[in-house]
Formats: structure tokens, sequence, C-alpha cells
């Protein structure tokens, strides 16, 4: 009867102990899948990357404004629009919040699914479904915050063709919108500074210097930082919600269709409250901070490294 029991024990061991390792070896499956560029933690660049794979994610910007604005505006004011700015050709910003709200609306019933989708458990073989179901989601946020930067002023977002690698600046760029939607108060700042530094003239190709080793890259890897750590949490949160048959839950708290509105609009408010915008804005001492560092960034010549003496 001994006998029965020490082997009833053993076979339990041994099946406990393939159990974990399966749970483990779909784990760091699941970290080598999301790892994008290969530095070993999920970090916003990560998801960026994935998110931008999702056909249809790239939003062009001449296109989408005569789409959302030609029920609304003349011809002529739609390319002044897509020229300069929607604020610069006079457009009614009631309209432009109107269109912002319905591009919120519309990608948050888009990811409906994908949310539902999150909950589902299923075992091991569902995590391999998580790297495809959060690239989905952040695509549809990538969606909404490439739109509203059109509508409220902001130039395109450069994203080449599928497969080719997003440049630093590209990647910072969404790194930021990312922070004002999960309620980073640095990025918020940041956004609204690049906008006075682009209604003032600095030429969009210059502030790459600022975004990629000047005055935004801190805030920007602040931001990188603040999202890893959150994004690990919620995707493992979604990792044992999966291999674990309970019912309910999503990946995470807040990857959930309830709170893709209150990001997209956190982002919503700070873009309608920019230079390119308001004219009526005020910048408030960290906004006038950042500018000025910008201003700095772009001005200060590169080192001649050809002309060494």
């Amino acid at each position: 009867m001994a006998d029965n029991a020490d082997k009833v024990k053993k076979a339990a061991k041994a099946v406990g102990d393939s159990s974990v390792n399966v749970i483990n070896n779909a784990r760091d499956g699941l970290i080598k899948a999301l790892d994008q560029d290969g530095n070993g933690q999920i970090d916003s660049a990560d998801i960026i990357i994935m998110a931008l794979k999702v056909p249809g994610v790239k939003v062009n910007r001449a296109n989408f404004l005569r789409k959302e604005l030609y029920k609304h505006c003349t011809p002529e004011t739609i390319e002044k629009a897509i020229e300069t700015t929607p604020a610069q050709a006079y457009i009614d910003p009631d309209i432009i919040d109107k269109i912002a709200d319905e591009v919120i609306k519309f990608e948050r019933n888009a990811v409906s699914g994908i949310s539902t989708a999150l909950g589902i458990p299923g075992g091991v073989a569902m995590v391999a479904t998580i790297p495809a179901d959060i690239a989905q989601y952040y695509g549809y946020m990538l969606r909404a915050a490439q739109k509203m930067l059109y509508l409220y002023g902001f130039p395109e977002i450069e994203i080449g063709p599928e497969g080719v690698m997003l440049d630093s600046e590209t990647l910072n760029s969404l790194t930021i919108c990312l922070g004002i939607m999960y309620g980073v108060a640095s990025a918020n700042n940041a956004i609204k500074a690049m906008a006075k530094a682009l209604a003032t003239g600095v030429e969009k190709h210059l502030l790459k210097k600022a975004l990629t080793k000047g005055t935004i890259y801190p805030i920007v890897k602040q931001v990188a930082k603040w999202f890893s750590v959150k994004m690990t949490k919620e995707i493992f949160a979604g990792f044992f919600k999966k291999i674990i048959p309970v019912v309910g839950g999503v990946v995470g708290g807040g990857i959930t269709f309830f709170s893709f509105k209150p990001c997209c609009q956190r982002l919503q408010n700070a873009l309608k409250d920019t230079v390119l915008s308001n004219p009526d804005h005020i910048s408030t001492d960290e906004e006038k901070i950042i500018y000025k560092n910008i201003v700095n960034d772009v001005t200060v010549e590169e080192p001649d490294l050809d002309n060494k003496e």
C-alpha cells in the first residue's frame, strides 16, 4: 500500500515538473516573440514595431485629411490644411474635435474584438496568440494616434514599407504619443514643446536631433522604461490567464476595450492644446524649458569630423 502511495507521489511530481517546464518554455517563447529589437526586454519600441507590421496601420496624412474634411470644407480649404495645418486653414476647431471623437469611436469599436480574444483562456497553445493580439491592439491605438496628430497640425509620421526597420526619430515620436496616452506627464510637455518648435519654424528633420540625442531623448527613455515595466506586468498577467483556465480577464488592466478610449482622449486633449492647434495656447514653464532646449539642440552645429587638425 505504501509502495503504491510512493509511486503515485512520484508520478504526480513528474507531471508537475513537466507542467512547469512546459509553462517556462511557453513564457520564454513569448518573451522572444515580443522582443522585436533583440535587447532582452519588452518595451515601447517592441510594441511599436509589432503594431506597425499590422496591415492598415500606416495612415497617409493627405488622404486621411481629404477623406475626413470633404463633408465640412471647400476643396481649397482642404488643400490648404494639407499644405499647412487645419488650424492655419481656419477650419472650425469644433469640426476637428468632432472628427477626432469619431476616430476614437471607430478605432475603439475595431479593437473590441481583440479585447474579447485577449481574455479567452485556453492553455499553453493559446499563449502563442498573445503577440498577435497585442500587435493588433496597439496597431489600432497607433492608427488613432496618427489620425489625431494630423487633425491637430502635426506633419506626417515617416513609416516605411513593411519589413523596413523604423528609424529612431519615428520610434521616439510614437513613444512620446504612447506616454501621453498612458498619462506620463513629461511626455505631455514634450509633445507641446515639439509643436511649438514646428510652429516657430524648426523644420521637422531638424527635430530629429532633439528626439534622438538631444533634449527630448531622456524623456523618451523615461517613457520607454516606464512602459517596459507596465507591459511586462500586463503581458504576464495575460500569460497566466491564458494558460490557467479561469473565466474572464484580459491581458492586464491596461489593455482592454474600456481603457482604449481614455488613452486616446488623453492624447486628443494634449494635441488640441498646442500652438499648432490652438492660437490661445499658454505654455507651461516645463514646456518653455523643453522648447528652449530644443532650439539649442537644433542650432548647435555638429563637429566637423572630416577636418580635424
